[in-house]
């Protein structure tokens, strides 16, 4: 699929028990540079997510009871299969997400998905020994817990389906995916790929639009099959598959939204963090949990770092992904879209516009940078998810530190400064799961990831994130 014309009409299929499987209906998936129709994606319902369910237990006995080096065998086989067609999955997100091939694009994000599933397969929890001596052996083993709903969201679709169902598969679980209905082809696509080397039920994948009437999530989130949902997106949703979740006391692994906060102390040079501020914000568009989303700057450096950022910005195009010289695309839901364009304008009658501040055509929004905001402005308090960075000047660290904590969020956070040490010592202090010095956002496969406050339950990646995919078996000798 390498050309948008190719077959834009195409309906692609869920994956059930190794096997396509059609729909009663189908929905338009968009381009969001264009709004051409890139293919048609199956509408699921009750039937087929029974269906997926029930292939993914079935498959459970037999895969869990596989070996480990042979579940691992099967999943570097995936890798592989990924690297073989990353140039048709890279073009696929393009089309259906818009971020760019190029720069920390649709590209950048098949060559994650690739690093983040060849780390996992690395890792085996394998047996701890608690105790071993005259009074008995204890020994402490992980299962896997049987069959694992992921729910994704549309900013990195490929990406996000690796985190969810690679360790699901190491741990020896089985999986019915259900994508984002923004962005469900390249993963359908995937998971089409994961079954030429699964076997069957293993990985099975469905689809749909969310609406009163017909939620797959809903029904994935609250099957009494499902022994673990595993989900990426807003703290809204997540808290509505924790009551969904409750009757039948799911597991959860919840990476949910963040507001995160970036503080510059004043020994900092601005032109030196200028490239990190941008990307620590601006990546894939800043449609990223885990963007820079609201920076505190001291008085002495601020106006020094708002020129910097603004010179730096001018300097990435931005345009259709398709095209080889953009590096930013559009917003890819035009409900996001309505969101940065109302909190843009919010913050221009208050505020002072650096850079952008107006839309474009369709959905396109350039870099925005804005300052003379607080606490309190609705583009510093709420979770923009776009190209649109607040910056908040502060003349003591310790107010700045409680601004950067007075917020409901807790996913990331920042602190740059030309002195690490006083930076760490800053950065112990904020509420977050992850923070970085002088950089933002530049997640591993071996460090665990996942918030405190709203912004999440339980952890991915490392040995920690493998570990909540079993349950714990304590065995006394």
């Amino acid at each position: 699929m390498s050309t948008e014309t190719e077959n834009p009409t195409k309906p692609y299929l869920m994956t059930v028990n190794g096997q396509g499987r059609s729909a009663d209906t189908y929905f338009k998936v968009l381009n969001p540079s264009t709004q051409a129709i890139v293919g048609l994606a199956p509408q699921s319902n009750q039937k087929d997510v029974d269906a997926a369910v029930a292939a993914a237990k079935n498959a459970f006995p037999t895969w869990s009871s596989t070996p480990h080096e042979e579940r691992v065998a099967l999943c570097q086989q995936i890798v592989t299969l990924i690297k073989n067609n990353s140039e048709a999955l890279a073009t696929l997100i393009t089309q259906e997400q818009g971020k760019p091939l190029n720069g920390l694009g649709s590209r950048w994000e098949i060559g994650g998905a690739c690093a983040w599933a060849e780390y996992t397969t690395s890792l085996n929890l394998g047996v701890k020994v608690l105790q071993d001596n005259e009074e008995g052996r204890l020994e402490l083993h992980r299962k896997p817990l049987g069959v694992v709903a992921s729910i994704t969201p549309w900013n990195f679709p490929v990406l996000i389906a690796i985190w969810h169902i690679m360790p699901a598969l190491v741990t020896g679980n089985t999986v019915v995916i259900k994508p984002s209905p923004y962005t469900p082809l390249s993963t359908l696509k995937l998971v089409e790929l994961m079954n030429q080397v699964l076997p069957p039920g293993v990985v099975n994948a469905v689809a749909g639009e969310d609406t009163n009437e017909n939620s797959v999530g809903q029904l994935l989130s609250s099957h009494p099959d499902v022994r673990k949902v595993v989900f990426t997106g807003s703290t809204a949703t997540g808290k509505s598959i924790m009551r969904s979740a409750a009757d039948s006391m799911k597991r959860l692994t919840l990476e949910l939204g963040g507001n995160d906060a970036g503080i510059v102390l004043p020994d900092a040079d601005p032109n030196t963090i200028a490239e990190g501020l941008f990307w620590g914000a601006f990546i894939n568009n800043g449609q990223t949990c885990a963007a820079l989303k609201r920076l505190y700057v001291h008085d002495s450096i601020h106006d020094e770092v708002c020129d910097a950022l603004v010179e730096f910005a001018k300097q990435v195009p931005y345009g259709d992904g398709m095209d080889e010289g953009s590096i930013l695309g559009p917003l890819c839901t035009p409900f996001q879209f309505e969101k940065v364009s109302r909190l843009v304008s919010e913050a221009a009658i208050k505020g002072t516009v650096h850079l952008g501040g107006t839309a474009a055509n369709g959905q396109f929004f350039p870099p925005t940078i804005i300052s003379g905001l607080k606490n309190g402005d609705s583009l510093v308090d709420e979770e923009q998810f776009g190209p649109a960075l607040p910056i908040i000047r502060y003349t003591d660290i310790e107010d700045a530190i409680q601004a950067a904590n007075d917020s409901s969020s807790g996913l990331g956070g920042s602190v740059w400064s030309s002195d690490t040490q006083a930076a760490a010592s800053v950065a112990k202090r904020l509420e977050c799961g992850s923070v970085w010095i002088n950089r933002h956002g530049m997640i591993q496969p071996n460090a665990p990831f996942g918030g405190v406050k709203s912004s999440g339950l339980g952890v991915e990646f490392g040995e920690e994130g493998l570990a909540e995919y079993t349950d714990i078996q304590v065995v006394f000798n």
